[in-house]
């Protein structure tokens, strides 16, 4: 039996229409850029089975990636760079990939849901929700949107910087990952800023 308890219903202060949910994906892996989106759903469009996009199999996540698409009222995809994470650091450089996310939609929010417990500094009245991506349908499609997007980048820089696996485990420090890190040495898209990863240019 599970002694994890489930977080209650999440009761958002804002109670119209035009609310965006915004979360990101790749604050975790070695390489590639860290990918945000920002998603305002129809509320006469009701999309089933969104949820956090790790809990979902790649063929769920890739028929919601084109429904989020086709029935959000607005959605916006954007990203830090690896240069942005070197400099920054990866939680800062994620702030900026959410704040991106959020201004680039066509349609503006008036109250935007933010996925964790930081959020960008901004003017937009918001809130985090700690697991918003479990709680929040707003916030899963971004997360949907955002991994879908990401994965499917990974896969083109494998064909870029084969050797790596970068196709398989998405840039994430799997025993692969490291080992070819090691045989290979670092490639562009690597994050210089990452323990592995300096540790490894520290050797060359």
């Amino acid at each position: 039996m599970s002694n994890k308890k489930s977080l209650p219903p999440y009761v958002c202060p804002y109670a119209g229409e035009l609310l965006a949910g915004v979360d990101e994906v790749g604050r975790g892996p070695l390489a590639g850029d860290v990918v945000a989106a920002a998603v305002i759903l129809h509320p006469q469009r009701p999309i089933e089975g969104l949820a956090d996009s790790k809990k979902l199999s790649e063929k769920k996540r890739e028929a919601l990636f084109d429904e989020i698409r086709e029935k959000a009222w607005s959605f916006a995809v954007a990203r830090a760079t690896v240069e942005e994470i070197d400099r920054l650091n990866i939680l800062h450089a994620s702030l900026l990939a959410m704040h991106r996310a959020v201004e680039q939609l066509s349609l503006q929010p008036e109250f935007v849901l933010v996925d964790g417990n930081r959020k960008p500094q901004w003017n937009y009245a918001c809130d985090t929700v700690v697991k918003g991506d479990d709680r929040v349908a707003a916030i899963a499609a971004a997360s949907i949107l955002a991994k879908v997007t990401r994965d499917r980048e990974m896969v083109e820089l494998d064909q870029r910087y084969p050797g790596y696996g970068l196709a398989e485990h998405k840039g994430y420090p799997t025993k692969v990952h490291m080992e070819a890190l090691e045989r290979l040495g670092a490639s562009p898209v690597h994050r210089r800023s990452f323990a592995p990863v300096k540790r490894q240019l520290e050797l060359i």
